[in-house]
C-alpha cells in the first residue's frame, strides 16, 4: 500500500481501532508492530480489504508513506516512546512528523518536541480519549507540539474525531510542545473525580437508602435525563442493571479494588507544582489508593465500628439533594481543572483556548457531557474568566444546590459512608467563597518558628513584617517569602 496518507505503529487495540478509524474516512494507511506476526494478524483479519498495508520493517514503512510522512505511534508510554522515536529519525528526513497517540507524560513531550525538532523533523503529542469504542468510531483528539505540524495532520485528525453539535470536529489544536498531554492528564484527572463522585453516590444509594441495583439503575437512568447527562452516568445505569451468570447484579460480584495508570496522579503532581488547590481531583485519586488496601481493610473492619445506619425520611427528597450534590461538586472538578490548565499555560506560555477545550471534551470522549457546553458557553462570553464558580450560570447552579449538597455531606458523615471527593468539592467551595480564611494564624506560626514574615491587613500588600515573639528570637527575618 505504497503512497499512505498516514503511518500507524502499535497495533494493540486502541492503535488497530484508530487505522481502521482512518481508512473508513477515505485515508490510505501503513502500519507497523514490533511483534511482526500481529501485523501479520491484523492484515489478514480486520484490516484484510482494506487500504491498509503491512509492513515488516521500518524502512519500508516509511517509503509507503507521502511526504511530509506522518507516523502516529500507539505504543506504552515512556521508554517505548523515545526508542521508537530513535528507530523513525533513521528512516524519516526533515519536515516528517512524529506523532505520539499514548498517554505520555507532558512533560516528556516538551522535552521530546524539542529533541526531533533538533534533528529538522516535527513532533506532535495528542491525547486520545474515547477508549477502544472511541478510537474507531471518533474519540475526542487534543493535540500540541510543532505548530507547523498541524496543518498537514488536521484533516486527517479532523475527519476521524467525534463531532460535537452542527458537526464540529472534537479536535483542534492546542497548543506548542507538551500542551496536548497536559490538556488530557487534566481530562484524565475530570475523569479520575467524576468516577468517584459517582461512586460515592452510588455508596449512599446503596448503603443508606437501602436501593436495590435495579432501583439505582433506574436513578441515574433518571439522571442521564437531565442537567448530569453524560457518557459515565448512562455507563453507570448499564452496569448496575447488568446481571451476573447466576442473575445476580455483577457489579456486587467484583472486587472493591481500583486500579490505575498514572495520569490522575501526574494531574496532582502538576497542582503541587504549579500550586493550585486540586483537591477534589486528589481525593479521587487518594481513594483508588485506600481501595487497593483491601486485605487491610477487611482487617479494620473486624476491630473499629461505625455509627447504625438511619435511613432518611424522605427518601425521594434525598435522591434530589444527591442530584444537586454531585452536579455541584462536578462544578468544582472542572472548575479546578481549568484552574491547572491556566497556571500551566501561564508558565509555559500556551495560548490555550478554554471554550474550544470544552468543545473537544464534548463528544468522543470519556468526561463527555451536556455540562461541557454551559462551559464552551462560560468562557465564550468571557475569555478571561478567573473560575469557572464565577460564571453567572455556574454560580446560580452552586447557589440552588448549597443546601442539598451539605444535607448530603452531613447525612454522609453521620453514617460513617466515606464521601472524600464530595466533601472535599464542598470545603474547596467553603474557602473559595471566604473573605477570610484563618491562614493569618498559620503565618503567624511560621513567623514565630522561622522568622518567615507576614503580611498585615492595615498596610499595602507586599511589605513584610516580623515579629519577636518571645522577646529573644531575634529581630532578623528569613529571606523568602511565597504565597
Amino acid at each position: 500500500m505504497d503512497n499512505a496518507d498516514i503511518g500507524l505503529i502499535g497495533l494493540a487495540v486502541m492503535g488497530e481501532n484508530l487505522v481502521l478509524n482512518m481508512e473508513s474516512k477515505g485515508f490510505k494507511a501503513a502500519v507497523f508492530n514490533r511483534t511482526l506476526s500481529k501485523t501479520d494478524s491484523f492484515i489478514q483479519g480486520r484490516g484484510a480489504g482494506k487500504r491498509i498495508g503491512g509492513y515488516q520493517d521500518l524502512a519500508s514503512f516509511a517509503k509507503a508513506l507521502k511526504r511530509p510522512r506522518k507516523a502516529m505511534l500507539m505504543v506504552k508510554a515512556g521508554q517505548a516512546v523515545d526508542d521508537m522515536i530513535e528507530q523513525l529519525l533513521e528512516v524519516f528526513e526533515p519536515g516528517d512528523i512524529i506523532i505520539d497517540g499514548g498517554n505520555s507524560n507532558y512533560q516528556d513531550t516538551i522535552r521530546r518536541t524539542a529533541y526531533v525538532e533538533s534533528k529538522g523533523l516535527l513532533y506532535i503529542g495528542t491525547g486520545v480519549s474515547g477508549g477502544e469504542e472511541g478510537a474507531l468510531t471518533g474519540p475526542s483528539l487534543m493535540p500540541g507540539g510543532s505548530p507547523a505540524a498541524w496543518h498537514p495532520v488536521k484533516p486527517i485528525f479532523q475527519a476521524i474525531a467525534a463531532k460535537a453539535e452542527g458537526d464540529a470536529p472534537c479536535c483542534d489544536w492546542v497548543g506548542e510542545n507538551g500542551a496536548g498531554h497536559f490538556v488530557k492528564m487534566v481530562h484524565n484527572g475530570i475523569e479520575y473525580g467524576d468516577m468517584e463522585l459517582i461512586c460515592e453516590t452510588y455508596d449512599l444509594l446503596k448503603n443508606i437508602l437501602g436501593l436495590s441495583y435495579d432501583e439505582m439503575g433506574d436513578v441515574f437512568d433518571e439522571w442521564n435525563q437531565g442537567v448530569l447527562n453524560s457518557y459515565l452516568i448512562e455507563i453507570t445505569r448499564d452496569i448496575l442493571r447488568y446481571k451476573d451468570a447466576d442473575g445476580t447484579p455483577l457489579a456486587e460480584n467484583i472486587l472493591d479494588t481500583a486500579g490505575q495508570k498514572g495520569t490522575g496522579k501526574w494531574t496532582g503532581i502538576a497542582a503541587l507544582e504549579f500550586g493550585v488547590p486540586l483537591t477534589l481531583i486528589g481525593e479521587a485519586v487518594f481513594s483508588r489508593c485506600l481501595s487497593a488496601a483491601k486485605p487491610e481493610r477487611v482487617r479494620s473492619s473486624k476491630i473499629f465500628s461505625g455509627p447504625k445506619l438511619t435511613k432518611p425520611k424522605d427518601i425521594t427528597g434525598f435522591i434530589k439533594d444527591l442530584e444537586l450534590a454531585l452536579y455541584a461538586a462536578k462544578i468544582v472538578s472542572y472548575a479546578q481543572g481549568y484552574l491547572l490548565m491556566r497556571e500551566a499555560a501561564k508558565e509555559y506560555k500556551w495560548n490555550l483556548n478554554y471554550g474550544g477545550i470544552a468543545l473537544m471534551w464534548r463528544g468522543g470522549c470519556i468526561i463527555r457531557s451536556v455540562f461541557l457546553g454551559k462551559i464552551k458557553e462560560a468562557f465564550e462570553k468571557k475569555p478571561d474568566l478567573e473560575n469557572l464558580l464565577l460564571a453567572p450560570f455556574f454560580t446560580s447552579v452552586i447557589e440552588e444546590a448549597q443546601a442539598s449538597w451539605r444535607r448530603v455531606v452531613v447525612a454522609a458523615t453521620e453514617n460513617g459512608v466515606p464521601v472524600p471527593a464530595l466533601s472535599s468539592a464542598l470545603a474547596y467551595f467553603d474557602g473559595y467563597r471566604r473573605e477570610r480564611l484563618p491562614a493569618n494564624l498559620l503565618q503567624a506560626q511560621r513567623d514565630y518558628f522561622g522568622a518567615h514574615t507576614y503580611e498585615r491587613v492595615d498596610k499595602p500588600r507586599g511589605e513584610f513584617f516580623h515579629t519577636n515573639w518571645t522577646g529573644h528570637g531575634g529581630n532578623t527575618s528569613a529571606s523568602a517569602y511565597t504565597v
